[in-house]
């Protein structure tokens, strides 16, 4: 019986130098496991691998030295774990997260729930080639969005009001963009300046700033034999339906125009910037549908 190893390494075993052994990949969304998934993992390696995972640099976790004798059986011992399988090959790979506003204090958006959202809505889709989507809370950037086809980092959308404001000044103090003048009786906030960081909104002592959580998306980014950093082709967006249709668009182009083994930012210079910057503007502008009359009669 000839061996797929194709499909194979599409269900994320992926071959090793040692002849009929595997490195299986774990799928892990937004850089999180349960502790039950991490006892499943390591029963598994103890039995069918070395006694040993390996961490990988997109948060993943692989299992190697599994025998190809034993895939199936692995793979049933992860399902009754309620752990999946990774994926390689021309297809969106795992997304990766930063922990976000659940966990830390600079976070402005809850990556987690984003990183299964996405997860759920394009995860494994076949493409040209691979494609990443990362995410990260905040513009500290742990997660280094603009490194992946598709980043989200999360932003806030601020605003001063004048009535609780004490004139500290902290806000101009922690401001690294110099985006904000204070003095003891003046605020002013040059937009052009914003990086939607949301320092001033979470050092404020008399909550005069208002920050409302937004996505910043970047496009293109690669991280590997040749470095690019992601660009930034439309504005922070605060609705999550706008940053799917962004995403759909992005994907859409990419399915369009890419050919076969070439990456998403190769595709996108090839085309023309101009062209993927109207497809995702034209899907961000659409007018979102309008119930339909049984939900609106619910």
């Amino acid at each position: 019986m000839t061996t797929d190893y194709k499909a194979l390494k599409a269900g994320g075993f992926m071959r090793q130098v040692q002849k009929d052994r595997f490195s299986l990949r774990i799928k892990v969304v937004g850089g999180n496991l349960t502790t039950g998934q991490l006892r499943t993992i390591a029963e598994v390696a103890d039995r069918h691998g070395v006694g040993h995972v390996h961490l990988t640099s997109r948060q993943g976790l692989e299992i190697p030295f599994i025998e190809l004798k034993d895939i199936e059986t692995v793979k049933e011992s992860l399902a009754a774990g309620s752990v999946d399988t990774g994926i390689c090959g021309p297809r969106v790979r795992t997304v990766t997260a930063c922990q976000g506003s659940e966990v830390c204090p600079h976070g402005c958006v809850d990556t987690l729930a984003l990183a299964k959202a996405i997860s759920d809505r394009y995860f494994g889709r076949e493409l040209p080639h691979k494609f990443k989507f990362g995410i990260t809370g905040c513009q500290n950037n742990c997660l280094k969005a603009e490194e992946n086809d598709l980043g989200i980092k999360g932003g806030y959308v601020i605003e001063w009001q004048e009535q609780p404001c004490v004139y500290c000044g902290i806000c101009a103090k922690v401001c690294r963009e110099g985006a904000i003048f204070a003095s003891d009786d003046e605020i002013r906030l040059d937009p052009s300046k914003c990086n939607h960081c949301g320092r001033c909104v979470k050092s404020c002592p008399s909550d005069a700033w208002k920050g409302q959580s937004g996505y910043i998306l970047s496009f293109g980014g690669l991280f590997g034999n040749r470095i690019y950093t992601g660009k930034h082709i439309i504005g922070i967006q605060t609705d999550l339906e706008t940053v799917f249709r962004a995403a759909d668009a992005a994907l859409d182009f990419f399915k369009l125009h890419g050919n076969p083994g070439e990456r998403f930012l190769a595709a996108i210079e090839r085309t023309g910037w101009e062209e993927l910057k109207n497809a995702v503007q034209a899907a961000v502008l659409a007018p979102s549908p309008a119930p339909s009359q049984a939900g609106a009669a619910a």
